[in-house]
């Protein structure tokens, strides 16, 4: 059996995300679900999320979409209240260098696009489904293999453009001294926030409780450090976007 929350994981939120699952873990083993003690968060992450042990993991909306919906159990989505989204939704930022001049994300069709991957929905299909609006899709794209690669790669000048969530920026804001280097261009629409998910053929409903549970018993600093607000029921069929 293995768990993990691998998507915003990084050395400041080691602790947190720690307290987080021990919360979790304590309801579902209440409820007679065997756990793991710890979280696998250097495991492969399409790995983990085709396992049939799976007991809890957060997934990214696109390859919930397109690869996982049939196999895996949706338990709920975390809202992380961000700014002028519905609850459990959260929306991406174009960002560029400080000193681009550029204000129209038109004028961008020929730059250097960083994505994370090209399964990602924040860092490439959100980005795709709004400049195909415009008539285009970046001509020049560059994989840099995670959101804070593509963002050091828009502060040092290596790549001209990058959609990044919301939650991500946050973070650098909060974490990363190069976050000065780079501003916001424009949004992108909302969609539905990353989905907690569990093995095919589990009760969703329990693991929806143990995780709102958990989260209700959070003390305060770690709640705000992993910026989760509550947990929200988000139809399957929202994600088919």
């Amino acid at each position: 059996m293995i768990a993990n929350l691998p998507m915003y994981q990084r050395p400041e939120l080691v602790e947190a995300h720690d307290t987080y699952w021990a919360l979790i873990r304590n309801n579902l083993m209440t409820e007679g679900i065997d756990c793991p003690a710890h979280l696998s968060q250097d495991a492969g992450e399409m790995e983990v999320w085709k396992r049939k042990d799976l007991v809890l993991s957060q997934t990214c909306g696109r390859p919930y979409s397109t690869i996982l919906h049939e196999d895996v159990t949706l338990i709920g989505t975390p809202d992380f209240g961000i700014k002028e989204c519905p609850p459990g939704y959260y929306r991406s930022a174009f960002i560029i260098h400080k000193d681009d001049t550029r204000t129209d994300l038109s004028e961008f069709e020929h730059s250097a696009f960083a994505f994370n991957a090209p399964i990602s929905q924040s860092g490439y299909n959100a980005a795709r489904n709004v400049t195909m609006k415009l008539g285009f899709f970046f001509e020049n794209k560059i994989c840099s293999g995670g959101h804070l690669n593509s963002m050091k790669m828009i502060a040092n000048c290596d790549a001209d453009i990058a959609a990044i969530d919301a939650v991500s920026l946050s973070l650098a804001k909060k974490y990363e001294e190069f976050h000065t280097n780079f501003k916001i261009l424009c949004w992108t629409p909302p969609t539905p926030s990353l989905p907690y998910i569990t093995a095919k053929g589990a009760d969703s409903g329990l693991f929806f409780r143990a995780i709102q549970k958990a989260l209700r018993a959070l003390p305060k600093d770690t709640r705000i450090k992993l910026m989760i607000k509550d947990l929200i029921k988000i139809p399957k069929e929202d994600y088919f976007i």
